[in-house]
């Protein structure tokens, strides 16, 4: 054994250690030592994290600062409305307390809401009950960018609006396709919460298909359309409007109620189908009101029992529960009884109502739709043309006229371009308030906008009985026949009112004259 001096034992020893590290390294072993720490020192790595996470969180940043430019805020202003006389006198006030049982219609309001523009030439879309009944309506940006906005028109069916807005340089979403959006998958909400601006929270879609027969504040109606996204993406008031966006940043849905026994998020929130919303704007835009294809009956969920007696496999589908109180009813006319059960429309499978109602409504009225059902376990097949839901006057676009003629109508319409409201002479509450009699025939102003055109020109309790310019001159009998006028002008235009002046209280005889006014927006 040849004798070791101290510098080659040293020698020796490092190369040793040099040949160990190597081979451990070269069996991985260096990273699992490295990852253990010793006993009461914690292992501090100022690496950035790996993966999926820092990937979701890239794609939220991302949703943000995209499509937050496009996201408005929406301040819709209502004026104060004379209280009836006859209403006032019920309330009986202590003398010395009217300040305090004041009456909330008698003041200015205002509420707000959020939207999200869709197209460079500015139409914004929100929700119906954003900016109902509403005199002014301000849309907001967020460069601080502000725009008198018009209402296009409403649908209170689906409580969806179109607002327009004059711009340049204006930010977009992206549309996307609900029918493709999954339970589970990743939703952002963008909006206005509570006064806070622009506030971006995130969750899941929760559930698809639902209805809203549950949620304070949603219209329920024979034709209400009720197939709601469910997200648990914090919704509050002043969301409602505002776009739900997908891990993409499209949006797939208009938020629009929360399910809160306090008013305030619970972890449930509801939005309307982006594909569904999209149908609504383009039938505003294209016709000034939605022109939504009916089947003619009520539907209800189909129970286990229903199941039953129907010999079905699986609980599923739209039993038939009424027909809607329509002549030429186009359920009967296909032979639809109540207690059918609907399995298949166009081919399409029916799990619950709102899957019916959404094929139906991307069928246009006088569509024929071919309907499989059952009716006690008989297998049915009807050919059904659809008819046309009835229009509800306050969604239509004020310079689109009614689809019915009937002049028997009495609700109030809202005629923007002239800024006023009116409603038919022979409704009830138009006898009774402005002493019409039965031989005077028009539409009677009941209400005239502040700052709009007809402002200290025509006031309430006026009635007009003639488009009197431009020719030819045309007899209005109706409130379609106003309207049907009006929609040939545009703003700036011209438009000359034959009408009769208020009741003469010693009489009742009334004073003619033509007034004339300039087309408002």
């Amino acid at each position: 054994m040849p004798h070791l001096t101290k510098p080659r034992i040293t020698a020796m020893a490092a190369l040793a250690f040099i040949s160990g590290v190597f081979f451990a390294s070269s069996m991985d072993w260096t990273r699992f030592i490295h990852a253990q720490p010793k006993p009461g020192k914690p292992v501090v790595t100022t690496e950035a994290p790996q993966g999926s996470l820092l990937d979701t969180q890239n794609s939220f940043v991302g949703i943000a600062e995209r499509v937050t430019p496009a996201v408005v805020s929406i301040d819709a202003q209502r004026d104060a409305r004379k209280t009836d006389p006859r209403a006032r006198a019920r309330v009986q006030v202590p003398p010395g307390f009217e300040q305090f049982f004041d009456d909330p219609q008698a003041r200015d309001q205002e509420q707000s809401g959020s939207g999200f523009i869709v197209s460079k030439d500015g139409y914004v879309l929100t929700n119906n009950h954003v900016v109902e009944g509403a005199d002014r309506v301000k849309v907001i940006l967020t460069d601080r960018r502000e725009f008198k906005a018009t209402v296009v028109g409403r649908d209170p069916q689906t409580d969806v609006a179109v607002l327009k807005i004059d711009g340049t340089g204006l930010p977009t979403v992206a549309l996307g396709d609900d029918n493709k959006a999954r339970v589970g998958e990743w939703a952002v909400a963008i909006g206005n919460p509570l006064g806070l601006d622009f506030t971006v929270t995130a969750g899941i879609i929760s559930a698809k298909g639902r209805g809203g027969t549950r949620l304070a504040g949603l219209r329920q109606s024979l034709y209400a359309i009720q197939d709601f996204i469910q997200t648990d993406a914090a919704i509050n008031p002043g969301n409602s409007g505002g776009p739900l966006v997908n891990i993409r940043g499209e949006v797939i849905g208009i938020n629009s109620a929360i399910a809160s026994q306090t008013g305030y998020y619970s972890g449930y929130g509801f939005a309307i189908p982006i594909t569904l919303a999209k149908t609504v704007m383009d039938d505003i835009i294209a016709h000034g009101h939605v022109r939504r294809g009916i089947v003619g009956v009520g539907l209800n969920e189909v129970t286990a029992e229903d199941a039953a007696v129907n010999k079905l496999k699986d609980i599923a589908g739209a039993k038939v529960g009424n027909f809607n109180p329509t002549e030429n009813n186009p359920a009967q006319k296909a032979g639809i009884v109540e207690g059918d059960v609907i399995l298949k429309a166009d081919g399409k499978v029916v799990d619950r109502v709102s899957t019916l109602q959404r094929i139906i409504r991307s069928h246009q009225p006088g569509d024929v739709v071919e309907l499989e059902g059952v009716r006690y376990g008989e297998k049915k097949t009807f050919r059904v043309k659809l008819g046309e839901a009835p229009s509800d006057e306050k969604a239509i676009a004020s310079a689109s006229p009614k689809k019915s003629d009937d002049p028997e109508t009495s609700a109030s319409v809202s005629v923007r371009k002239l800024g006023i409201t009116i409603e038919a002479t022979n409704a009830p509450s138009a006898r009774a308030s402005s002493r019409v009699t039965s031989d005077e025939h028009g539409v009677l102003i009941t209400d005239v906008a502040r700052g709009g055109p007809a402002e200290n020109k025509l006031f309430a309790g006026y009635i007009v009985t003639d488009v009197w310019f431009p020719e030819p001159r045309t007899p209005v009998a109706s409130v379609a026949d106003l309207q049907r006028a009006l929609a040939k002008l545009n703003v700036g235009d011209y438009v000359g009112l034959r009408v009769l002046g208020p009741a003469n209280p010693a009489d009742g005889s009334r004073q003619t004259s033509v007034v004339n006014l300039r087309i408002g927006n």
